[in-house]
């Protein structure tokens, strides 16, 4: 099995962890948004602090990403599973993905044996870290693949909806694909999304904009 691709930012050695049991009430986080810097002297002060601030965030992610690394190998291995695992930093999340080989038994049908293994790998960077994970993961290109789809999908929905001025209920997905979906939304004039329902059932609206 070949080693991972990793950033060139050092980091320190991660422990590797035990394999977890799923959590049942993991989710993506919602970030706020930071505040302004105050006018002034002050300012300065607080531009210093928020770089490092963000120098910081950044060596924790790399990090994630090397324990994700360590995790990942090892599963591979009690799997016996031949893949690469390449680790990234995108935005404000930790990306890791496997690549290569027949890798079909880890995405599973829609997707659903990913989101578990996401799920599990958070779990195991957030008992070496001590903070939780929004970590990305992606295995065989799969999570691509389906943002192109959703796009496209969002897309026909937002013409549909401008159009004809009724709400359309599209089917119920993850929040990886929800948050594609809004995004995509977001940018169509006079369309707005909204979430809808519980998980697993929850969904995004289209409507009209007010």
């Amino acid at each position: 099995m070949s080693v991972p691709n990793q950033s060139p930012a050092a980091t320190a050695p991660a422990e590797t962890p035990d394999l977890p049991d799923a959590d049942e009430n993991s989710a993506d986080a919602v970030l706020e948004p930071a505040d302004e810097a105050p006018a002034g002297g002050a300012a300065d002060g607080a531009s210093g602090n928020g770089r490092a601030a963000a120098a910081g965030g950044t060596d924790l992610l790399v990090r994630e990403g090397d324990v994700a690394g360590d995790y990942l190998e090892r599963l591979l291995d009690i799997l016996d599973v031949d893949g690469d695992i390449d680790l990234d930093v995108e935005g404000d999340r930790a990306s890791v993905a496997i690549v290569g080989g027949d890798l079909d038994d880890l995405v599973g049908s829609d997707g659903a044996v990913l989101e578990a293994l996401q799920e599990l790998t958070r779990l195991a960077v957030a008992q070496s870290t001590g903070v939780r994970s929004r970590l990305m993961l992606d295995v065989g290109g799969y999570r691509a693949r389906r943002r192109a789809d959703l796009t496209s999908m969002a897309a026909e929905a937002a013409r549909r909806v401008a159009g004809g001025g009724q709400p359309e209920r599209l089917a119920p997905m993850n929040p990886f694909e929800r948050k594609v979906v809004h995004d995509v939304i977001a940018g169509v004039p006079g369309v707005r999304s909204e979430s809808e329902g519980e998980e697993p059932n929850r969904r995004v609206v289209v409507l009209p904009e007010r």
